[in-house]
């Protein structure tokens, strides 16, 4: 069984974030970090590798500049046997349509020698959180796609989820190939251990550019992008909160009124 991983390298939420004068996002001059939500797609990867038994293997597959290959390096350390980096300047500024685009054609290349049989997502990633990119990955593959999992059950080419909405919980299968994207209730993430820190220096770790996947530049970056940030600011600086004194038993009123204001209610 062929699986591919896609991770993401995501600047640190607890770090000073900002964003680049053309209101991308700088990924080059803060500590960035493997996506949280993408160890849960890490960990259900492995999991269905394991399963399946000797012959399964997971490649863990990156976009980004030259620091994301930590990513992948993370990925290694858990347990992914390949790792692949896309690394191209003209990728910069690429939104979900371009990245689902380079993902595609990493995907095709990655089954090159042998069928992709099952691709696997993060439900989003914690620096966009646009939750798009699985939907348009498995379009542009033209496979199946079961998405927000929150329970995997796989036996042998069967996959079966469970995925959790506002009001029902959805029970739903598809055969590999296909795409799944996988919620961070989906089980606890591993903790990479010496060994697997180790080991993961000796494992293949392939960095391709857009030449090597067949993409035109001008079908990325910036540029080509169907969405546009026309102006980020800063957080305003945290000011004194307001204290209700409740001397005539008029405290609940106020409190209704403030909240009311604020539109909470």
């Amino acid at each position: 069984m062929n699986i591919v991983v896609c991770v993401k390298h995501v600047p640190d939420s607890t770090a000073d974030r900002q964003f680049e004068s053309d209101n991308t996002v700088d990924r080059v001059g803060v500590d960035g970090l493997l996506s949280e939500l993408d160890e849960y797609a890490v960990e259900q990867a492995l999991q269905i590798k394991e399963k399946a038994g000797d012959g399964a293997s997971v490649t863990a597959l990156c976009i980004g500049p030259e620091k994301a290959v930590d990513a992948v390096r993370k990925s290694l350390q858990m347990g992914a046997d390949k790792g692949v980096h896309v690394l191209d300047d003209a990728i910069a500024g690429s939104d979900a349509i371009a990245t689902s685009l380079v993902l595609a054609k990493a995907v095709e290349k990655a089954g090159a020698e042998g069928p992709v049989d099952l691709v696997v997502c993060g439900m989003a990633s914690t620096d966009g959180s646009m939750s798009v990119v699985p939907a348009m990955l498995a379009e542009r593959l033209n496979l199946p796609q079961v998405t927000f999992a929150s329970v995997i059950e796989s036996q042998g080419d069967q996959v079966r989820i469970k995925r959790d909405g506002d009001t029902a919980t959805e029970v739903i299968g598809a055969t590999m190939p296909l795409v799944l994207s996988v919620t961070d209730q989906s089980g606890e993430a591993r903790y990479p251990s010496f060994k697997g820190i180790m080991a993961a220096k000796k494992k293949p770790l392939e960095t391709w550019s857009l030449s090597d996947l067949g993409v035109d530049a001008g079908e990325v970056g910036q540029a080509a992008a169907w969405t546009e940030v026309l102006e980020t600011a800063a957080r305003p600086p945290r000011t004194a909160g307001e204290i209700v004194q409740d001397e005539d038993g008029s405290g609940a009123t106020a409190l209704v009124d403030f909240l009311a204001s604020k539109k909470f209610i």
